[in-house]
């Protein structure tokens, strides 16, 4: 089957080598694969270097596409992709991922025997090795700080409610069409959705791995964290119904953090007692269990817990915020409607009738 392997980029040159070497050394039938490399207008020679692999891959590959993305958006970048994909798999990777050797040819066997939608599991590595790093990258890994969802940590076959740098059969497109190019981010979570709604299943394969870069300072972590928060509130707008209660805990810690501390000011301190207690036994709590996971003891370490503290207000500040501007957001016009998914959908399924699929 053939392979379309997607990688969109915005300012990534220097990473974008690894990801590329990962490529060339895949043990999947090269000339079972065309590569799909989209530059969102990039300013830092990213798109030299894909021009680079390109002229000395062409040979290697199916062919090489290097492609423009003038929205700049991850699902604009998608969507370009899409529209030029010709494979039978399409498997879609960030820019900052690291593959193992057998990474395409896992998925393409999954897809082989049946399966729509599969992936792997996904851990967060350092590109340094400094304790405060150490700290971050345990409060990212962390089913308290950053998230819950079972292909950071499932060691078991099953079928998720969501998976990563997933593969999908040429089909799952045909039928759900592109990405909403009105989100900045959540894309995944509207797709996945509509995938879902669907009929389609996805499948979590623990022998199919990969790992991506965390992101190295606090400042990074807590801009991730705002922004994914303010655009869970701006996709309410979109598809209220793709994400599950967890994504919102923390917006309800930030407003209890506030009712609470209001309270407290009028002279009813007991529920911010009661509150912080709760709040800072769990964080303690996680703070071991972190250690106990096989993490080396620094003194850095204890500051875990005030971490977690920011991970969960920045949280929810962004999602409050992307639900106060939500009735702003809704009346632009470009936020009205999305004709990308179904220009995708067709441009799919008039490259398959025309045998490019």
């Amino acid at each position: 089957m053939l392979v379309s392997f997607i990688i969109v980029a915005y300012n990534a040159a220097p990473v974008l080598p690894d990801i590329l070497r990962d490529l060339t050394a895949q043990d999947y039938d090269h000339g079972e694969m065309e590569i799909l490399l989209v530059d969102s207008r990039s300013d830092d020679g990213t798109r030299a270097v894909f021009e680079k692999f390109q002229k000395s891959n062409r040979a290697d590959f199916q062919r090489v596409c290097v492609l423009d993305n003038p929205g700049r958006t991850l699902p604009r970048g998608w969507n370009v992709a899409l529209r030029e994909a010709r494979g039978d798999i399409i498997l879609r990777v960030d820019a900052h991922t690291r593959i193992p050797a057998d990474f395409v040819r896992r998925n393409a066997e999954d897809i082989g025997e049946g399966e729509s939608i599969c992936g792997g599991t996904v851990t967060s590595v350092l590109t340094g090795d400094s304790h405060w790093q150490r700290v971050l990258l345990m409060a990212e890994n962390s089913a308290f700080g950053g998230g819950a969802a079972k292909f950071r940590r499932s060691t078991k076959k099953e079928y998720v409610e969501t998976v990563a740098f997933a593969a999908y059969s040429r089909r799952v497109f045909e039928t759900v069409g592109g990405y909403d190019e009105r989100l900045a981010r959540t894309e995944d979570n509207e797709m996945h959705y509509r995938m879902k709604q669907a009929g389609f299943r996805m499948l979590l394969d623990p022998a199919i791995s990969s790992s991506r870069e965390a992101r190295s300072t606090l400042s990074r972590l807590l801009r991730q964290k705002y922004l994914n928060g303010r655009w869970i509130g701006l996709t309410m707008g979109v598809c209220p119904r793709c994400f599950s209660l967890y994504h919102f805990v923390p917006f309800a810690f930030f407003l209890a953090v506030i009712v609470t501390s209001v309270l407290a000011l009028l002279g009813h301190p007991l529920l911010a007692v009661l509150m912080w207690a709760a709040y800072g036994l769990a964080a303690v709590l996680m703070t071991i269990r972190a250690f106990a996971g096989g993490e080396k003891f620094c003194v850095q370490g204890l500051l875990l817990p005030f971490v977690f503290l920011l991970f969960h207000l920045w949280y929810g500040a962004g999602t409050l915020a992307g639900l106060c501007r939500l009735p702003f957001w809704k009346a632009r016009q470009e936020n009205r409607l999305c004709p990308a998914v179904d220009e995708v959908r067709q441009a799919l399924r008039q490259g398959e009738r025309n045998g490019e699929g």
